[in-house]
């Protein structure tokens, strides 16, 4: 069976003797080939070479087009920031500082003419041509809360408690985006769309049974109609989310290193719906060895009772600068397990000692505020986390000091293990967590922040 066939028969609960391979190769892609990030996001020549090299190096079961939840943002309004080694980021929301959320005077739906849209369709119709008989092809959409959030900025958590009313309208319409953009990818030649949401791990399972599982369940229905297969991807410590997000009917949830993922399986299997993941972006295929990915892959392997509706994957976009003899070595780990088995049974990882120093935060004279964040500049939950951090420090200006900790870097890899820190992203105030893979409004980290404040004064 091709990898295609063999990712199908996943798709549709059916078992199989492998499991199917997917690299969430983004801008990672452009690596292959020499180009920087918004080269291979801008360009659509650069796009399909980077692409095919990814088919023919890393052999995927499927492949994503393009990775980068901006693409309706921008065709929306959004200002964004471009970077060498990552996607872009939105650093202008259109809604923002609006008193109210009104949505029927923005209700502009993205034409195939607009923004980058007609480059990615190109690329994907290209790449159907190409390699479609052997390697299913997702096309990658940014989910209805997403796309509110990068429109409405950090206000959207405080009009869920303000203004549902509004909330739920607006989510119909970046729903409505969504379908229309899904829409364009399956004619295109998408097999499967994949409505990539990081923002839903930012929330409660109340919210969610509230405000999204009208729009996902419509979407995921209208993409079974239109004949293609759907998968649900959420970073971040989506776990209080498995269910209520198993219960909009995707045909697959994707999540990251933050998930148990033998736990999130469990309840995956209830609902018959397959999981994809998790092998760990920055600690195993950006800083790792080879060995580290053959070793962990096989471990994981391992640790399943049951391979079906499985897909092996890493937990988000690939980080730009992970080295190719990593990816090569998690793909032959699932599609040669028991040689790379043997290869890798006596190996050891060696941990590196990277010396940290942890402030005293019994003495400090102000707050000290730590975020510790996957890299606020590409991981969408990070930015909105940083946001508000930000926001705060802003508003209180010397009286509290703050700092993000980005994961992509070894000694805050060593930091985050020393704090012992379990979630990103999260925000830490003198020492103590205060709020783990859900974003604060502004209400809420006030209060936390002047709470501190007051126990620093009263030493």
């Amino acid at each position: 069976m091709t990898g295609k066939e063999i990712l199908f028969k996943v798709l549709r609960n059916e078992p199989t003797d492998m499991v199917p391979w997917v690299p969430f190769a983004g801008v990672h892609a452009g690596k292959l080939v020499g180009y920087n990030a918004e080269e291979v996001l801008k360009d659509g020549d650069k796009l399909f070479k980077a692409l095919m090299e990814v088919n023919k190096m890393y052999k995927p079961s499927g492949q994503p087009v393009i990775f980068d939840l901006q693409v309706e943002a921008e065709c929306l309004g959004c200002d964004l920031v471009w970077t060498e080694d990552a996607p872009p980021s939105v650093a202008k929301h259109p809604l923002e500082g609006e008193d109210e959320l009104e949505t029927p005077c923005y209700c502009t739906i993205p034409k195939e003419t607009d923004g980058r849209i007609p480059m990615i369709l190109d690329v994907m119709r290209r790449m159907k041509e190409a390699v479609g008989e052997t390697t299913a092809l997702y096309g990658l959409i940014c989910g209805p809360f997403t796309l509110a959030t990068h429109l409405r900025g950090n206000d959207i958590f405080m009009d869920m408690y303000d203004d549902d009313e509004a909330v739920k309208s607006f989510l119909d319409y970046t729903c409505a985006v969504a379908k229309k953009m899904a829409e364009y990818y399956i004619n295109a030649g998408m097999d499967v769309i994949a409505v990539v949401d990081p923002l839903i791990s930012q929330i409660s399972s109340s919210h969610f049974e509230e405000f999204m599982a009208k729009p996902f369940g419509e979407l995921f229905d209208f993409i079974r109609e239109k004949g293609a297969f759907s998968s649900f991807f959420v970073c971040g410590d989506a776990t209080r989310n498995i269910e209520v997000m198993c219960q909009t009917k995707p045909d697959s949830i994707s999540v990251d290193e933050n998930v148990d993922l033998l736990a999130a399986k469990k309840i995956t299997d209830s609902y018959d719906v397959v999981i994809g993941g998790n092998i760990p972006l920055t600690t195993i295929m950006l800083h790792g060895t080879q060995q580290d990915n053959m070793k962990y892959v096989i471990e994981l392997l391992d640790s399943m009772e049951d391979k079906k509706n499985f897909i092996l994957a890493p937990g988000c976009d690939m980080p730009y600068d992970v080295p190719v003899e990593n990816a090569i070595g998690a793909a032959q780990a699932v599609q040669e397990t028991e040689a790379v088995r043997e290869m890798v049974k006596n190996y050891v990882a060696v941990e590196e000692d990277i010396q940290v120093d942890i402030p005293d935060y019994a003495n400090l004279s102000k707050p000290f505020m730590e975020v510790f964040t996957l890299d606020s500049a590409t991981c969408a939950a990070c930015t909105y986390m940083m946001g508000a951090a930000t926001a705060a420090k802003e508003e209180y200006g010397d009286k509290i000091d703050m700092i993000e900790y980005k994961f992509t870097k070894k000694e805050n890899i060593a930091r985050c293990k020393k704090m012992g820190v379990k979630n990103l992203p999260s925000i830490y105030i003198n020492g103590e967590l205060k709020f783990s893979s859900i974003v604060p409004s502004r209400e809420e980290l006030n209060a936390a922040i002047d709470a501190a404040i007051a126990a620093v004064a009263s030493k």
